[in-house]
């Protein structure tokens, strides 16, 4: 096994590690622990809420998640050697839910959930048509995931890390903080809120205490969206074997991860949308002195990815092109077709007895694929959402017998405000 250079017990809270994290990304964050190019290191991770989302048959956790206190983050990890300018080389090596651990309350420990955050805690990417709180809990056996809240389905998950990333600079960061709160002034009592200013409540920043801990508090940006330094991009193929490329803002890298996902599907469409969980990444990084600049990589990582794709020969897809639910046109608004190319596969999937719930939490987790599949002809765009039918027990082909229907069960666990 290679050297476990950031150790979680499981039985303690994030803030009681012996090496303390951070949730929030800022350049004076310390780094909590130092590598070398050409070496390869383990780091273990919490799930994103560490530990506030439980097993069992309720959604009032998920309703009532915290979101001030996500994402935690194992590192900042410095790189000896990385300098602004350069690209700091991360192979994902391995991946894994927590090692030796088959069972337990934590995410991770043998099975991992999704969640449908309701509109007044997060939303989603459907949050209009699914305001309210649900809930599915996965259960792991080897790669494949079952559900007694999804029943009907099982597959093979692509396991990756949802969230790695560099630290920014002060001048990167300062323009983070700039360009969202102007995004929220537009519409500051928006709900769901448009971006996520800094939050100095429930900051947990690595090693800073006192005034110091008080200013980064203040300044740090919250974790929640990709930006410039990557981030949670929540790309289901950053699986093991990929091999990324991050732009170096800060002395040091300081790279940063966590948000594991045991599977999710393109998109991860409910906000919660893949099947989170805690675990460990096994990682190799080296630098490219100076690639910033030699390859034009000046914002956002390029990575090749992994090559453990499940597979999956047949597919069933679902187009959307730019129109609203009430019939107004939009131009060329590609994210409109994505959505309504989803709810056109959650209509689809409740003709074979599944909620539009469950459909929905199946969307999110299961590896299907989505597209732009067309962006060229006025007014409207086309996205497309493949779904792999080797997933069903039952033939979701189109067919002149009509829909199998299927035992539901119990459903997913519902709470709304």
């Amino acid at each position: 096994m290679p050297e476990l250079v950031f150790p979680l017990d499981s039985s303690k809270r994030f803030t009681e590690q012996d090496i303390v994290g951070h949730n929030r990304w800022h350049p004076d964050i310390p780094a909590a622990v130092t590598v070398r190019p050409g070496d390869v290191f383990r780091v273990h991770c919490r799930e994103w809420f560490d530990g506030a989302i439980h097993n069992d048959d309720s959604a009032d956790d998920v309703r009532d998640a915290p979101l001030s206190t996500v994402h935690v983050l194992s590192g900042p990890i410095a790189v000896e050697g990385a300098e602004p300018g350069d690209l700091l080389l991360v192979d994902i090596v391995d991946v894994g839910p927590i090692p030796q651990e088959d069972s337990g309350p934590l995410a991770g420990q043998g099975w991992g959930y999704t969640g449908i955050f309701p509109k007044q805690n997060g939303g989603g990417f459907l949050t209009d048509q699914f305001p309210d709180a649900y809930k599915a809990i996965w259960d792991f056996r080897g790669q494949t995931a079952t559900s007694r809240h999804v029943p009907g389905v099982s597959y093979t998950g692509i396991v990756h890390p949802g969230l790695m990333g560099t630290a920014p600079s002060a001048d990167l960061l300062a323009r983070w903080n700039r360009r969202e709160g102007a995004l929220i002034a537009t519409d500051p009592d928006r709900v769901p809120p448009l971006a996520l200013p800094p939050l100095p409540q429930d900051a947990v920043l690595g090693s800073l205490s006192g005034a110091e801990f008080d200013r980064v508090a203040a300044e740090a940006a919250r974790t929640a969206p990709p930006r410039e330094n990557g981030g949670n991009q929540d790309i289901k193929n950053f699986s093991r074997g990929t091999r990324v490329f991050y732009p170096v803002f800060v002395p040091g890298a300081n790279l940063s991860m966590g948000d594991l996902h045991f599977s999710q599907g393109d998109g991860e469409i409910t906000f919660c949308g893949a099947i989170e969980m805690g675990g460990f990444l096994d990682l190799h990084v080296d630098l490219i002195k100076g690639g910033m600049e030699t390859y034009g990589v000046a914002e956002n990582a390029v990575f090749v990815p992994g090559n453990v794709e499940p597979r999956y020969e047949r597919w069933l897809a679902f187009s959307g092109t730019s129109v609203t639910l009430d019939g107004e046109q939009r131009y060329l608004d590609s994210d409109l077709a994505y959505q309504r190319a989803c709810l056109h596969a959650i209509d689809y999937l409740s003709r074979f007895g599944w909620s539009r719930e469950q459909a929905y939490l199946l969307l999110g987790s299961a590896p299907i694929e989505g597209r732009l599949s067309g962006v060229v002809d006025i007014p409207n765009s086309c996205a497309t959402v493949y779904i792999p039918t080797g997933i069903f027990d039952v033939d979701v082909i189109p067919s002149a017998a009509g829909p199998t229907r299927i035992d539901p069960g119990q459903g997913a666990p519902h709470s709304s405000f």
